[in-house]
This record gives C-alpha cells, sequence and structure tokens, in this order.
C-alpha cells in the first residue's frame, strides 16, 4: 500500500455512497441548464424582458453551482482512499453545497436589486417572444428536478432505523436541486408575468414576479447555507443520539462514567465517535464499541478507557 493511502477496511475512507446514475444525470442536468442558459439570455435581451433575462442569468450561477456539484462527486470519489483527509472526502459534499448556496443568494439580491430598478424606470417588454422561451425554460427546469430526484437519493442512503433527526443529507445533492427548483419558480413567476403583461397590459407584474422570487429563493438559499455550515464546523448531528450512545455505555455497569465524548458527521451517511470512559471495573473495549454501535449508527468509532484504580480501593 502507498504511503498516502490508507486501509481499505476504514468504513470514512471507502468511496462516498453516490451512485453513479446521481452522478450521471447530475452531469446531464448541467448540459441541459447550460443550453437553457444561452437560449434565455439572448431572447431575454432581444425581447427586453427582466422575468426572462433575471430566469437567464439565475441558470447561468446555476450552470457554474451545477458544475461544482458535479466535480465534487468526482473529487470526492476519486480521492476517497487518500490519507491526507483524515477522515475521508464526505465533507467536500458539504463545500461543495456550502459554495453553491452562496452563489443562490447572490444572484437573488442581484435579482432583487434589477427587480426594484426597473420598477422606478419601466422599460417595453416584447412579451410575445418572450413567452414561448419562457415556457420552454420550465420544462427543461421540472425534467432537471426528476433527474436529479433529491428525495430517492436521501432514501437510498439512510438504511438505518434511527429518526430522521439523525439521518444526514447529501448537501451537495440538496444544492443542485434547491437550483433547479428556484430556475422552475422563476421560470413560473415570469410565465405569469409575461401573459399578464401581453393580455392585461400589466408591464409592472414583470419586475414584481423578479422581487417575489428573489425573496423566496434568499430564504432557500439562507436556509441550505446554514445547513452546509452545521456540518462543515461539526455541529452535533443530534444531541439525542449523543444521550443514547452516553446511556448505553454508562449502562454497562462497572463503575462506567463517560467523561469526554464527540460525535459527528464526516459525510452525508456517515458519522464518527470519539469517547472517554472511567470505569471502577474492567469491561472489555469489544463491549464498549458494541454498546455504542448499538446506540448510533457509527462508522468511525475510537473509545479510550481509564480504569479508576483509586476508587476502586476505596
Amino acid at each position: 500500500m502507498s504511503e498516502t493511502a490508507v486501509s481499505p477496511d476504514c468504513a470514512v475512507h471507502a468511496p462516498p455512497k453516490v451512485t453513479t446514475r446521481t452522478e450521471a444525470r447530475t452531469q446531464l442536468v448541467v448540459g441541459l441548464t447550460a443550453a437553457m442558459m444561452v437560449l434565455e439570455l439572448v431572447v431575454g435581451y432581444l425581447t427586453r424582458s427582466l422575468a426572462l433575462t433575471a430566469d437567464g442569468w439565475h441558470m447561468a450561477t446555476h450552470v457554474g453551482a451545477l458544475g461544482l456539484t458535479a466535480i465534487a462527486y468526482w473529487y470526492a470519489r476519486t480521492r476517497a482512499g487518500e490519507a491526507r483527509f483524515a477522515f475521508g472526502t464526505g465533507k467536500i459534499y458539504a463545500l461543495a453545497g456550502f459554495t453553491s448556496a452562496g452563489l443562490l443568494v447572490a444572484v437573488a439580491i442581484s435579482m432583487l436589486i434589477e427587480g426594484v430598478s426597473r420598477f422606478i424606470q419601466p422599460e417595453v417588454v416584447d412579451f410575445a417572444d418572450a413567452l414561448p422561451v419562457a415556457i420552454l425554460g420550465l420544462v427543461i427546469n421540472v425534467a432537471s428536478a426528476f433527474l436529479l430526484d433529491v428525495k430517492e437519493h436521501d432514501h437510498a442512503t439512510h438504511a438505518h432505523p434511527h429518526s430522521h433527526d439523525h439521518e444526514g443529507h447529501d448537501h451537495n445533492l440538496r444544492a443542485a436541486y434547491l437550483h433547479v427548483v428556484a430556475d422552475a419558480l422563476t421560470s413560473v413567476l415570469a410565465i405569469a408575468a409575461l401573459l399578464a403583461g401581453r393580455y392585461l397590459a400589466w408591464g409592472w407584474l414583470d419586475p414584481m414576479v423578479a422581487i417575489v422570487a428573489s425573496a423566496v429563493i434568499l430564504k432557500w438559499g439562507f436556509g441550505l447555507l446554514g445547513d452546509c455550515a452545521s456540518q462543515l464546523i461539526d455541529v452535533s448531528p443530534s444531541l439525542e443520539l449523543r444521550s443514547k450512545v452516553k446511556e448505553a455505555l454508562e449502562s454497562l455497569g462497572g463503575g462506567t462514567r463517560v467523561v469526554d465524548l464527540h460525535l459527528w458527521r464526516v459525510s452525508p451517511t456517515q458519522l464518527a465517535c470519539v469517547v472517554t470512559v472511567s470505569a471502577r471495573e474492567a469491561i472489555t473495549l469489544d463491549a464498549y464499541k458494541a454498546a455504542v454501535r448499538a446506540a448510533a449508527p457509527i462508522d468511525h468509532l475510537t473509545v479510550e478507557v481509564s480504569l479508576n484504580l483509586v476508587s476502586a480501593a476505596a
């Protein structure tokens, strides 16, 4: 084995549990989104539709974000066995998701500013020519959402029977999914604005939908930023799960007491735990490990035992 590789028996250094189908579908969505982005930007510029142009620029950021998603899958898979990643490459998903969420927030803010500006200084919009492209954009976005199929992926990667608040999520995939759903939302609102502008002469609705869409997307983006940040800074995935581990160890008897416990998520589907226990009577290390794994689905476990001989003698 090379110096840069780790033992294949270490669970957290196994390739992340992402199917090749998920990776391939992500690449397909990148291609579809890029093609639609070019079309919307060109037609939006020619027709002077802010709703359509905003959707095009929104999609442009999604091309970058979705491309980042695909690169993250490839990088995490090909570098999983390298020793320089202390707990594997699972957090690359959260890092990519955090970056994508940042792009989502940035484009929403730019849409909000442009929408307010266009409200103050309206421009003439060619509603008839812009409408078919907006409809096509919606079709592409809906198809992309089905291809990513984030709910099916989450279900497939959570086989442990613990409650859902203990489970992780592929923030990389969630970010990609939110990007295409956000695009679908802006497409729906753009279609509504174009129809109202063409048949009801409500030109003011074009910038209004950009403002509404940006507000909704900001909410999604900040929510995803928080979720990704929690995993990146090792926030405990569940205080309840942490308590279960502590109770399971201390129930073994022998004066066992947990003096230090760290539980955190190292990938969308993997947990690591480092625990130190003090005991008056010797209990086998295997018994301690079995108790922890019975309480929580731990993939990387380190248990340190300290015998309290002074208390035992007393």
